[in-house]
């Protein structure tokens, strides 16, 4: 059976969220954050101590988008992947990694200076700059989806998984109050899907039966 490691509302999100709208058996071990802080034993399933960790078999990964695609490519074929055939299958990949590499990156920025560093050594320029930078990338995105109601291929995929755990975290962090309406209205659609609501309600039993507090650690 897969086991996912993971942590409320980080990165991981994305591989639960995949894990459930397949409708896939796994494995949920809900950790506090930061765990290679507050969980040493995690090291020793992930020597980064980065989550998440995704355990198939021999299979082990720890980059969140590539086991999206990962599972979509194994599940396949279904809607949630986008074959080489595929008119779209160029954006599918683009966006895939623009979720993480583009809109994931800079918030991560945000949280460190904003929240998790000590208070002597937070820096409300970096935190303000990259807040600026997403929402400017961010903003790259809303002439799409004024025209259509996902990223590719005319169909929900593993690549609004990637995004939309992204803005997932922007309404985490408060950068959704400057988001445009189209992108609002996207996130909309992502998050009354079954599939999103089943990993939030997974992560929060699972957090519940395992000790862990169910809050988002920001």
């Amino acid at each position: 059976m897969i086991t996912l490691y993971h942590c409320i509302d980080a990165r991981s999100f994305r591989p639960l969220w995949m894990l459930e709208e397949l409708g896939l058996p796994y494995e949920l071990k809900v950790l506090p954050f930061p765990p290679r802080v507050r969980d040493k034993s995690f090291l020793a399933i992930n020597p980064l101590g980065t989550i998440p960790a995704f355990i198939d078999g021999d299979v082990r990964m720890t980059e969140s988008a590539a086991i999206c695609q990962y599972l979509a490519a194994r599940a396949a074929p279904t809607q949630f992947n986008v074959e080489p055939t595929e008119p779209g299958f160029a954006a599918y990949l683009n966006y895939l990694h623009f979720g993480e590499a583009t809109l994931t990156f800079p918030q991560t920025l945000v949280l460190r200076y904003g929240r998790f560093e000590p208070e002597a050594r937070r820096l409300p320029q970096a935190v303000e700059d990259y807040s600026k930078w997403f929402l400017a990338r961010l903003r790259t995105l809303e002439p799409l989806l004024a025209s259509q109601d996902y990223l590719c291929a005319q169909r929900f995929t593993a690549a609004d998984i990637s995004v939309g755990y992204a803005l997932l975290l922007a309404h985490q962090i408060g950068l959704h109050t400057s988001m445009a309406p189209a992108v609002l209205a996207y996130w909309d659609r992502l998050s009354q899907r079954d599939g999103f609501k089943r990993a939030k309600q997974a992560q929060e039993q699972a957090a519940l039966a395992q000790g862990v507090s169910t809050q988002f650690a920001a």
